[in-house]
This record gives structure tokens, C-alpha cells and sequence, in this order.
């Protein structure tokens, strides 16, 4: 039927979101006129109570709306939309408004957080539900402005996906490229959020993750606040957030639960990690190979007498050490979680002790080794230390050859080539542009 000027104002107010949706219909006696956000609402209540009464009609649907107290009047239409982000349903009968309510409520049956933990931060996590996980979202950022857009990819999976946006946030621009990124996508299957955020990258030889996957519920309403762009498809848990910076990778969701200092520091201890991981094995080369001078006489004699049993060079007991942490590592992830933790660590313990007594390494490569790896586990972000694992090995070939001012080259390139990504048309590294910009929270800015 026509679109009445009730259902025109409600269409208007939440724009293009797909997942509002508006019905007028009748039964003969009486038109009903009916909105609801489908995400946020139970449809077999919205069934049960009004639809399958209207259309049997064995009493007047409207004496049956005024007498059951499950219908409450509503005289402002301001708060029709506030009305139907609480899960409730719009009727319009005859000339009078009501409201039922029929919310879908997700607490416990949700799964919870397993890769991105937190101690004072929300246990829930996203669904591999699309439905559900729009539910979530839209339970902690209740506002009109959240824009919802849903696409289906796969000649053969035909997944779907949706796109969530605050239209008051966002850029225009960035809306404009994501959408063209996936009706863009060519692919039989899509199966993962990792696979869906190949798709969207134009080079997926990049080094660095130019966005960010989480299954935390509050770094998704944050992003959202500050204009990024959500996407998810059905059958994953993990939702995809771009544009991002740089900065946003070394940002942990425990850093906006704890006060103002503690999280500089955190934050600072991460970069400090971040930096030892990548250089760490590089500059014990460099500095063993090249420039012991370096080092105090004492710690040098130390070095050169720990390393009195090894009969080859550094370059070759680095390699030995990060080819035995990277096995861990791997191992760690592939193993089932009940026997994984216990094995690599008895594992790494006894390959690193056997090592060090049979001459194949120093005590100082184990100390070394020891470091990057724990430094690496500090990175709060998955995609960004596997980007970070691989960064090392070009800075110890550049060591090997040129000592300690190949790493320094090496490290002055890393930060040209960051400098020069752009995430979907956004600066990449860019901690603070003034002016423009303006900073609500660390690490994440909010586009005026």
C-alpha cells in the first residue's frame, strides 16, 4: 500500500537503514500501520501479539489494543524514536499511537570475549549472528543516526554482510569506497573476516593491517562514535573497523578503564616493547659483530665468554633461536587449548636449557630471544604482531651486512613506508593533525 506520511516521517528519521521496517496493511475493517527495528525485536512476539490477532480479528483489534495494558499510548512523536531503539513496536490504530514491547534481549547467550580480553571492560562479545551482533551494537549506541546497510558476496556462499555506520560521523568519502569495495568483491566462497578484509584491501601485499578485526562489542560503539565504518558478515564473530591509524593497533580497550597516567605508561611500554621486538635480535648482531665498543668492558668480556662455546657466528644462533620461537609460537596456536600452554612452555624451557649446554647458543641469545618474544606478546593487536614478526628478519639481513647503520636504515625505511600507507583513503600514520582534528580518547579521533 502507499506509504502514509507516519511511515514517510519514521523512513526519514533512521534513513537507510535496512533493518527498519515499516508495514501498513488491512484486514478488511481496519488499516494498521506498524514499525519496528527487526534487529532489536523478538518477531515472534511482534506475530503472536499483533499481527496474528489483526488479521483473525475475533474481537476488534482496536478494543483489544486499548483494553491490554501491553499497549501503552504514546502522544509525542519526538520519542518514537527512542521508542523503537528500546526494542518497542510502533502501531498506529485508527487515529492513536501505541507502543509494544517486544525487544530480543542478548546477555549470557552470547559468547564471550576469548582473544581480546579485559578485566574491567564487557565480557560479551559479537555474534556469528548478524542479527544478534546488530542487536548488541545497537543496544549501546541507541541512536537514530546508526545506519545499517546490508550486501550479499559469493557467487557460491552468498554471505552476508552489513555495514554500520553513524551517518552524522562517518565520511561521506570513506562510505563511498567501502561500498564500492564490496559490491567490488569477486569470490565463489567468503568464508572469514579475515578473508572478507583481503577483499577489501586494493594491495593485499601490504605489511601492515589497514584495518582492524575485534570481537569486543565496546571498541565497535567507540569506533562507530569517532566515524569509522563497521562491517561484519553472518558466521563470524569478529567485525572489521576502517578506517584506522596506526595508533589504534597499539590501543588496548583496558586503556580507557584505567586513569590518565597508567595508560600513558601502558601505552609507552608497549611502543618500548614494540620497539625491542623488531630490533632487538638485529642489534645483538650488529653489536656483537661490528661494535662490541659499544658495550662496558665487563659486559663485553661477559658476551665474548658466553659465547666462547658457540663455533659459528651470531647471525647464525639468532636464526637458530627465532626459527625455535617461531616453532613455539605457531605451536602454541595449533595445539588445543587445554595442552597447548603446558606443552610449549615445558617445550621452550628444556630446547633453550639442551641449547645452551650443548654450545649451540649463548645464555645471552636465550635472554635476547626471551625478550622479543614477550615483547611481542604485549602488542595488543593479533594482525599487527604478525606484521611485526616478519619486520625483524629484514632488519637482521641488513645487520648482517652493514652492522648497526643498516638497522638504523632499516628502521628510517619502516617509517617512510608507514608514512606512506594510506586506510581507505585516510592518512595511516597520523597520531595528531590540529586544526581538523580533535582528540576524544587516546588513540582515536573524532572528525568535525
Amino acid at each position: 500500500m502507499e506509504e502514509t506520511p507516519v511511515l514517510q516521517r519514521i523512513n526519514e528519521l533512521f534513513a537507510t537503514s535496512n533493518d527498519v521496517k515499516t508495514h501498513r496493511i488491512s484486514n478488511g475493517s481496519l488499516i494498521l500501520e506498524v514499525a519496528y527495528i527487526a534487529t532489536l525485536v523478538e518477531e515472534n512476539k511482534l506475530y503472536d501479539a499483533i499481527f496474528v490477532p489483526f488479521s483473525r480479528e475475533l474481537k476488534p483489534f482496536a478494543d483489544v489494543v486499548r483494553s491490554d495494558p501491553s499497549f501503552k499510548p504514546v502522544e509525542d512523536p519526538a520519542i518514537w524514536t527512542d521508542l523503537m531503539l528500546r526494542g518497542y513496536v510502533l502501531l498506529k490504530v485508527e487515529q492513536s499511537f501505541f507502543c509494544y514491547f517486544a525487544a530480543k534481549v542478548i546477555r549470557n547467550t552470547s559468547p564471550q570475549t576469548s582473544v581480546e580480553s579485559s578485566i574491567e571492560g564487557p565480557q560479551i562479545a559479537l555474534s556469528e549472528d548478524l542479527s544478534d551482533s546488530a542487536n548488541i551494537i545497537r543496544a549501546r549506541y541507541a541512536t537514530p543516526d546508526l545506519q545499517v546497510e546490508e550486501y550479499t558476496v559469493g557467487y557460491l556462499s552468498k554471505t552476508q554482510i552489513l555495514m554500520m555506520f553513524d551517518q552524522r560521523r562517518a565520511d561521506p568519502k570513506v562510505l563511498s569506497l567501502v561500498r564500492a569495495k564490496i559490491r567490488g568483491i569477486q569470490t565463489d566462497i567468503l568464508s572469514a573476516t579475515g578473508e572478507l578484509a583481503k577483499a577489501l584491501n586494493d594491495n593485499r601485499k601490504r605489511l601492515f593491517p589497514m584495518e582492524l578485526i575485534t570481537e569486543r562489542v565496546d571498541r565497535v560503539s567507540r569506533g562507530l562514535a569517532n566515524g569509522k565504518v563497521i562491517v561484519m558478515m553472518q558466521g563470524s564473530m569478529f567485525a572489521i573497523i576502517l578506517p584506522i591509524t596506526f595508533f589504534d593497533l597499539m590501543v588496548a580497550t583496558e586503556d580507557r578503564y584505567e586513569n590518565f597516567w597508567m595508560s600513558i605508561l601502558l601505552l609507552s611500554l608497549r611502543f618500548c616493547a614494540l620497539l625491542l621486538t623488531t630490533t632487538l635480535p638485529a642489534l645483538y648482531i650488529a653489536i656483537v659483530s661490528y661494535n662490541p665498543e659499544l658495550f662496558r668492558v665487563q659486559l663485553a668480556f661477559s658476551i665474548a665468554g658466553s659465547r666462547a662455546a658457540v663455533p659459528y657466528p651470531s647471525f647464525v644462533e639468532v636464526f637458530i633461536m627465532l626459527f625455535m620461537i617461531e616453532m613455539l609460537v605457531e605451536a602454541s596456536v595449533r595445539l588445543p587449548k587445554y595442552i597447548g600452554s603446558t606443552a610449549t612452555t615445558v617445550g621452550g624451557l628444556i630446547l633453550g636449557q639442551a641449547a645452551q649446554q650443548a654450545g649451540l647458543v649463548s645464555s645471552i641469545m636465550i635472554i635476547v630471544t626471551s625478550v622479543m618474544a614477550i615483547s611481542n606478546f604485549v602488542i595488543p593487536v593479533y594482525s599487527l604482531s604478525l606484521s611485526v614478526r616478519f619486520i625483524k628478519y629484514p632488519l637482521i639481513l641488513l645487520a648482517i651486512f652493514f652492522g648497526l647503520p643498516g638497522v638504523a636504515c632499516g628502521l628510517f625505511f619502516f617509517v617512510i613506508y608507514l608514512c606512506n600507507q594510506r586506510s581507505f583513503g585516510r592518512p595511516y600514520f597520523r597520531l595528531i593533525l590540529p586544526g581538523d582534528l580533535k582528540h576524544t580518547d587516546i588513540g582515536e579521533v573524532n572528525h568535525e
